[in-house]
């Protein structure tokens, strides 16, 4: 299948699914943006950015630790819990959409999958971008191409629990051999709705500002990947 293709079997899975899809995916939206809203409100989160920006405007470039190191210790232990969390939270959503995908039907419950497997997710969250990091050292196109070596590895495990966090890793990369290219064109196919996503955040006044926009975008998106991991999986037993 080919991306239109994709995108329109995720369409039609969003209008057959419709409107129990919606809520599930409005209930995991609001997980993830409070998630969100409480990690910009952490203690002493404005002073550490006000610092961090300070030393931009007289021509340093600080790094991100020392960001951090502004923080308050709470401050610092709920940004890495809240860090860990939020992988778990989006595999469970991954799970919903491959049962979707595959024709397994899904339910509520299916967006808290990720943590039956909470150790394994947060491990190859780590070592995944820990690798990214490493291969970015070098340049940044390598640190890209490395983040998309490694963009299977959740679905491996939601696949096949039993398998490590390594191996899934590794059986990521295999699969993204030659398709790299392939998923970043996937990817920008998305952006038009991306960027109105974050203008109507920008404008809307809220409180808390919810991503409207990713009502729809997020289980299109998701069914779309859903598929190509599906897709990915059937031609290498092909």
């Amino acid at each position: 299948m080919s991306g239109p293709e994709l995108k329109a079997s995720a369409r039609k899975l969003i209008a057959d699914n419709a409107p129990k899809l919606f809520f599930i995916s409005i209930v995991y939206l609001i997980c993830a943006t409070v998630m969100s809203e409480f990690q910009r409100r952490l203690p002493g989160t404005s002073a550490a950015v006000e610092r961090f920006l300070e030393r931009v405007s007289l021509g340093e470039f600080p790094s991100i630790s020392m960001l951090y190191s502004n923080l308050r210790p709470s401050g610092v232990a709920l940004a890495v819990v809240l860090r860990l969390m939020l992988p778990v939270l989006d595999a469970g959503y991954m799970s919903y959409c491959l049962k979707l995908n595959r024709g397994l039907g899904g339910e509520y419950k299916d967006i808290l999958n990720g943590f039956l497997f909470f150790m394994k997710i947060m491990l190859i969250s780590i070592t995944s971008t820990v690798l990214v990091l490493l291969w970015s050292l070098l340049l940044i196109f390598p640190g890209i191409a490395a983040s998309y070596r490694y963009r299977q590895a959740y679905y491996i495990l939601l696949d096949d629990p039993e398998k490590g966090v390594l191996q899934c890793i590794r059986e990521s990369k295999a699969l993204m051999a030659g398709n790299k290219l392939e998923l970043f064109l996937l990817d920008l196919s998305f952006i038009g709705w991306i960027i109105i996503d974050v203008l109507v955040v920008w404008l809307l006044p809220l409180p808390f500002a919810f991503p409207i926009i990713s009502v729809w975008l997020t289980p299109y998106s998701g069914l779309t990947y859903a598929g190509y991991y599906s897709k990915l999986v059937n031609k290498l037993v092909l």
